[in-house]
């Protein structure tokens, strides 16, 4: 499927090679995502010297994807590079490239939850007795013995601290197999 897309100069004519650049980066934009609905180009050249030429070149591209809107506009000053409306082309369609493979990452990340170890906050300690009880996220309440802290931390647990842990049915309702204490130095709370 090609991609719907516009082109507008200013103060630049254009060229065959120029169109044909620009319509060789739009086919490529359906690498990082197939969403796209249109496309919209603006060339311009909006300094001019002295003689009359263009010292820069600013290029504007905007693609249309379901619920948003990508954006990539070359308004900075213009490095020497970009004098040349073919280097202010690709640098441009570069940086939508960027955006685009953002934008498809979000996408699969919505539809693809994260899975792994849920999280739980440390609600009930008995020391001497060595268990405790975790509150999951989802509110239940899941049992826990001092073996099952990883690397043997059972002491160092605290009140509201959380944790990640690994649920299993035992005898009596959920316990945790497995506890591990979360952050740098296992110091992290929920409020």
């Amino acid at each position: 499927m090609r991609i719907p897309f516009e082109i507008a100069f200013k103060n630049v004519e254009p060229t065959a090679a120029m169109e044909r650049l620009i319509r060789e980066r739009v086919d490529r934009l359906m690498r990082y995502s197939r969403d796209i609905i249109a496309c919209r180009i603006a060339v311009e050249a909006p300094h001019k010297s002295a003689s009359g030429e263009a010292v820069g070149h600013r290029v504007r591209i905007e693609v249309s994807v379901p619920g948003d809107e990508l954006v990539v506009s070359r308004d900075r000053d213009f490095p020497e590079e970009e004098f040349s409306p073919y280097n202010a082309i690709r640098k441009a369609f570069g940086a939508m490239e960027s955006q685009l493979k953002t934008y498809a990452g979000r996408q699969r990340r919505g539809r693809h939850p994260r899975s792994g170890p849920p999280h739980a906050v440390v609600t009930k300690l008995f020391e001497e007795e060595g268990y405790g009880f975790l509150e999951a996220a989802d509110g239940r309440e899941i049992y826990f013995h001092e073996n099952s802290v990883v690397n043997d931390h059972f002491d160092e647990l605290e009140l509201g601290e959380e944790v990640r842990f690994e649920a299993s049915e035992g005898n009596k309702g959920p316990q945790a197999s497995t506890v591990a204490k979360i952050g740098r130095h296992g110091h992290r709370y929920l409020t």
